[in-house]
């Protein structure tokens, strides 16, 4: 089990502790706006690959895909960057200073170890600190008499945008379509989403009013129940919009399967109460370039914010 999955990790306890505020916030933004990404990489991690003629165990993902992902990501210019389909912790590195050396430095991160034993990981990069860390990768659930992981886990951090302004940051990547013998695909997404959706409805008990996004590949369509789900009651203080993005052409799909040539929203990014007088709808949008399914089948999120605590409607 992640050993930062019941709390706040040693990093949140070392940094209230030890460190100045003025240390702290030094690289924090003060009436900046903020660039949130969340991408989909792509199976960013060692696996079974057809190159050339050949079948190779354990390769990693080609040069010229990571190429042209780290040139879509710098273009981009995240503050905070979520991404999923990321291997272990080597690959974190690899990834982290492909970036710094492309000029985007996301010094703060976190990743949550999946379950499913396929390695494709959640994880966070941020320019600013995270303060607190709540991410979980032990979550369960049964169907008929089988015990299921909660395969990829829920990414949760708090991040200290500025000295008055944090910002609770949730990732999530749900259970694929892809048939699997354990169970019913999408009733393993569903219970993947309502297991979230505790995990939701905790936080908004203790802070009604926090500023919070869910960002993620939920893997289904806006009208299914998973992605109901996560939203929560609408009469509920802790009911999560779904942020309307589109590209430059007011397309709003995210991800696009070749095989049956389709294209689907897969890619969200849910907002509380609290966070949406912040949000920067105009500017908010799918990113897209004429080369991005040379570095994944799914396009970027960008999401655009104010860090400065504004009056909810």
């Amino acid at each position: 089990m992640n050993s930062r999955a019941t709390g706040p990790t040693a990093l949140a306890v070392g940094l209230s502790l030890c460190i100045t505020p003025a240390l702290l916030f030094a690289q924090t933004a003060e009436n900046k706006e903020v660039n949130l990404v969340f991408y989909n990489l792509k199976n960013y991690l060692a696996m079974e690959r057809r190159v050339g003629e050949k079948v190779v165990e354990d390769a990693p993902k080609p040069e010229n895909e990571i190429r042209h992902l780290i040139d879509a990501i710098v273009a981009m210019k995240p503050d905070i960057l979520g991404v999923c389909e990321l291997g272990d912790a080597s690959f974190m590195a690899d990834f982290k200073g492909r970036l710094k050396q492309a000029g985007v430095d996301l010094p703060h991160t976190e990743l949550v170890t999946a379950a499913s034993g396929h390695n494709r990981n959640l994880a966070l990069l941020s320019r600013y600190p995270l303060v607190e860390v709540n991410s979980r990768d032990d979550y369960t659930y049964v169907i008929g008499e089988t015990k299921l992981p909660f395969q990829r886990g829920v990414l949760d951090v708090t991040i200290a945008i500025n000295s008055r302004y944090h910002l609770r940051y949730l990732a999530l990547h749900l259970k694929s379509k892809r048939d699997v013998p354990e169970a019913d695909q999408a009733l393993m997404r569903l219970n993947e989403a309502r297991l979230a959706r505790q995990h939701l409805d905790r936080i908004f008990e203790e802070q009604p009013g926090i500023n919070l996004v869910v960002m993620g590949d939920f893997n289904d369509l806006r009208i299914e129940p998973p992605v109901k789900t996560l939203q929560g009651s609408w009469s509920r203080p802790g009911y999560l919009t779904s942020l309307t993005l589109d590209d430059q052409y007011g397309l709003r799909w995210t991800h696009h399967w070749s095989f049956a040539d389709s294209y689907s929203r897969f890619d969200y990014a849910l907002y509380s109460k609290g966070l949406s007088p912040e949000i920067n709808r105009k500017d908010s949008h799918i990113y897209h370039w004429d080369d991005w399914d040379k570095a994944s089948d799914h396009r970027p999120l960008v999401m655009k914010i104010l860090p400065e605590d504004q009056p909810a409607d």
